[in-house]
Protein backbone atom coordinates (compact mmCIF):
# COMPACT_ATOMS: atom_id res chain seq x y z
CA UNK A 1 0.00 0.00 0.00
CA UNK A 2 1.62 3.47 -1.25
CA UNK A 3 0.71 6.44 1.37
CA UNK A 4 1.00 9.49 -0.69
CA UNK A 5 -0.87 11.91 1.82
CA UNK A 6 -1.85 12.87 4.68
CA UNK A 7 -5.69 11.36 4.65
CA UNK A 8 -4.51 8.21 3.93
CA UNK A 9 -1.60 8.16 6.50
CA UNK A 10 -4.19 9.05 9.28
CA UNK A 11 -6.60 6.35 8.08
CA UNK A 12 -3.93 3.63 7.90
CA UNK A 13 -2.88 5.05 11.23
CA UNK A 14 -6.26 4.69 12.96
CA UNK A 15 -6.71 1.05 11.63
CA UNK A 16 -3.91 -0.18 13.59
CA UNK A 17 -4.31 -1.81 17.41
CA UNK A 18 -2.16 0.38 19.96
CA UNK A 19 0.38 -1.53 20.70
CA UNK A 20 1.47 -1.12 16.44
CA UNK A 21 0.43 2.40 16.96
CA UNK A 22 2.92 2.77 19.62
CA UNK A 23 5.79 0.84 18.05
CA UNK A 24 5.52 3.27 15.02
CA UNK A 25 5.09 6.10 16.94
CA UNK A 26 8.15 5.44 18.90
CA UNK A 27 10.08 5.30 15.27
CA UNK A 28 8.46 8.29 14.57
CA UNK A 29 9.81 10.10 17.81
CA UNK A 30 12.96 8.20 17.46
CA UNK A 31 14.08 9.94 14.31
CA UNK A 32 13.85 13.60 16.32
CA UNK A 33 14.56 12.84 19.83
CA UNK A 34 17.82 14.52 19.17
CA UNK A 35 16.49 17.46 19.23
CA UNK A 36 15.74 16.92 22.69
CA UNK A 37 18.13 16.43 25.87
CA UNK A 38 15.88 15.41 28.50
CA UNK A 39 16.28 12.20 29.34
CA UNK A 40 12.46 11.50 30.12
CA UNK A 41 11.50 11.85 26.55
CA UNK A 42 14.43 9.34 25.65
CA UNK A 43 12.66 6.48 28.16
CA UNK A 44 9.54 7.34 27.27
CA UNK A 45 10.47 6.57 23.61
CA UNK A 46 12.36 3.37 24.62
CA UNK A 47 9.65 2.35 26.76
CA UNK A 48 6.98 2.93 24.28
CA UNK A 49 8.94 0.28 21.55
CA UNK A 50 9.14 -2.37 24.20
CA UNK A 51 5.29 -1.86 24.77
CA UNK A 52 4.52 -3.37 21.62
CA UNK A 53 6.06 -6.60 22.66
CA UNK A 54 3.60 -6.74 25.71
CA UNK A 55 6.47 -5.80 28.30
CA UNK A 56 5.36 -3.21 30.08
CA UNK A 57 2.35 -2.73 32.17
CA UNK A 58 -0.14 0.50 31.67
CA UNK A 59 1.04 1.45 35.25
CA UNK A 60 4.75 1.54 33.97
CA UNK A 61 2.83 3.84 30.76
CA UNK A 62 1.38 5.97 32.91
CA UNK A 63 4.26 6.76 35.12
CA UNK A 64 6.65 7.37 31.79
CA UNK A 65 3.62 9.73 30.16
CA UNK A 66 3.52 11.68 33.35
CA UNK A 67 7.22 11.98 33.51
CA UNK A 68 7.05 13.06 29.44
CA UNK A 69 4.77 15.24 30.48
CA UNK A 70 6.46 17.07 32.74
CA UNK A 71 9.57 17.37 30.19
CA UNK A 72 7.27 19.10 27.99
CA UNK A 73 5.84 21.56 30.33
CA UNK A 74 9.20 22.05 31.33
CA UNK A 75 10.60 22.53 27.56
CA UNK A 76 7.40 25.09 26.70
CA UNK A 77 8.21 27.19 29.55
CA UNK A 78 12.11 27.40 28.96
CA UNK A 79 11.16 28.47 24.99
CA UNK A 80 10.41 32.04 26.48
CA UNK A 81 8.71 35.12 25.21
CA UNK A 82 11.67 35.30 22.22
CA UNK A 83 10.73 32.06 20.11
CA UNK A 84 13.89 30.19 20.79
CA UNK A 85 13.20 27.67 17.68
CA UNK A 86 15.86 24.96 18.88
CA UNK A 87 14.03 24.76 22.53
CA UNK A 88 10.41 24.87 20.70
CA UNK A 89 12.02 21.52 18.45
CA UNK A 90 12.40 19.92 22.10
CA UNK A 91 9.01 21.07 23.23
CA UNK A 92 7.74 19.22 20.42
CA UNK A 93 10.09 16.08 20.80
CA UNK A 94 8.66 15.64 24.46
CA UNK A 95 4.67 15.92 23.37
CA UNK A 96 5.32 12.99 20.70
CA UNK A 97 6.59 11.50 23.30
CA UNK A 98 3.63 11.94 25.23
CA UNK A 99 1.79 10.48 22.77
CA UNK A 100 3.63 7.27 22.47
CA UNK A 101 3.35 6.47 26.09
CA UNK A 102 -0.35 7.53 26.52
CA UNK A 103 -1.94 4.87 28.29
CA UNK A 104 -4.56 2.44 26.42
CA UNK A 105 -7.25 3.43 28.52
CA UNK A 106 -6.71 7.25 27.78
CA UNK A 107 -5.66 6.28 24.12
CA UNK A 108 -9.13 4.55 23.23
CA UNK A 109 -11.19 8.06 24.97
CA UNK A 110 -8.79 10.28 22.13
CA UNK A 111 -10.21 11.31 18.67
CA UNK A 112 -7.20 11.14 17.02
CA UNK A 113 -4.53 8.10 17.20
CA UNK A 114 -1.45 8.17 19.28
CA UNK A 115 0.75 7.48 16.08
CA UNK A 116 -1.30 10.42 14.47
CA UNK A 117 -0.23 12.70 17.44
CA UNK A 118 3.28 11.45 17.59
CA UNK A 119 3.78 11.89 13.60
CA UNK A 120 2.38 15.52 14.09
CA UNK A 121 4.13 16.47 17.33
CA UNK A 122 7.51 15.18 15.17
CA UNK A 123 6.47 17.04 12.21
CA UNK A 124 6.95 20.39 14.66
CA UNK A 125 9.96 19.64 16.06
CA UNK A 126 11.82 19.12 12.43
CA UNK A 127 10.04 22.23 11.28
CA UNK A 128 11.39 24.02 14.33
CA UNK A 129 14.86 22.70 13.68
CA UNK A 130 14.64 23.94 10.13
CA UNK A 131 13.43 27.23 11.04
CA UNK A 132 16.54 27.56 13.55
CA UNK A 133 18.80 26.05 11.07
CA UNK A 134 17.63 29.36 8.80
CA UNK A 135 17.10 26.75 6.13
CA UNK A 136 13.25 27.37 5.90
CA UNK A 137 10.25 25.47 5.97
CA UNK A 138 9.96 22.10 3.90
CA UNK A 139 10.03 19.46 6.03
CA UNK A 140 10.73 16.09 4.41
CA UNK A 141 9.36 14.06 7.92
CA UNK A 142 5.90 13.42 6.26
CA UNK A 143 7.65 11.00 3.90
CA UNK A 144 9.99 9.79 6.07
CA UNK A 145 6.84 8.84 8.00
CA UNK A 146 4.73 7.57 4.94
CA UNK A 147 7.82 5.08 4.25
CA UNK A 148 7.81 4.01 7.61
CA UNK A 149 4.20 3.17 7.65
CA UNK A 150 4.41 1.34 4.64
CA UNK A 151 7.20 -0.97 5.63
CA UNK A 152 5.06 -1.74 8.84
CA UNK A 153 2.27 -2.77 6.46
CA UNK A 154 4.00 -4.55 4.09
CA UNK A 155 5.98 -6.54 6.93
Amino acid sequence: MAIQNDRDFKAALTALEVPQQRALAAQFVRRVQGLSGDPRVLTAVELAARAAFGTVTEAELALAAQAANTARVESFTQCGKETDWTAQAGHFVAKAAVACVRPAAEAAKNTESLAWDAAMQARMARTCQTVAEGSGTDNPEAIEQYRLLEALLNS
